[in-house]
């Protein structure tokens, strides 16, 4: 059964650090493209950083130089770093794969989602 599970957020003071983790499971990790979302109350969900399936990583623009995407095959699970964080990024995290990725940031062709995972950045 495919599964994807964030945890790893919490509350973080404005300056603060977070990393994010989805373990997976119940697919073959080669064949997806990952992405990581948010979506911040009264907010469109935001694309923030994907993964090819050759591991290359890349994040929009809002939120490069801050956050990273990595992948650790082994563990079946992938992350999303974030420094430098601000009460804006204060949002429910998602990851996502998909197969059939169309336009990465908007999130279209990502078929499967994890529950989120709560980031509050507040002092």
């Amino acid at each position: 059964q495919l599964q994807l599970v964030e945890s790893g957020g919490g509350l973080v003071q404005p300056g603060g650090s977070l990393r994010l983790s989805c373990v997976t499971s119940g697919f073959n990790l080669y064949n997806y493209v990952f992405g990581w979302f948010r979506v911040a109350p009264g907010k469109e969900r935001e694309g923030l950083c994907y993964s090819s399936t050759e591991g290359h990583a890349e994040c929009a623009d809002s939120v490069k130089g801050r956050f990273t995407m990595t992948r650790e095959t082994l563990k079946r699970t992938v992350y999303l770093e974030m420094n430098n964080l601000e009460p804006e990024d204060s949002a429910v995290y998602y990851c996502a794969i998909g197969q059939f990725i169309r336009d990465a940031f908007r999130g279209r062709g990502f078929t499967d989602w994890g529950q989120g995972t709560q980031v509050t950045v507040s002092s």
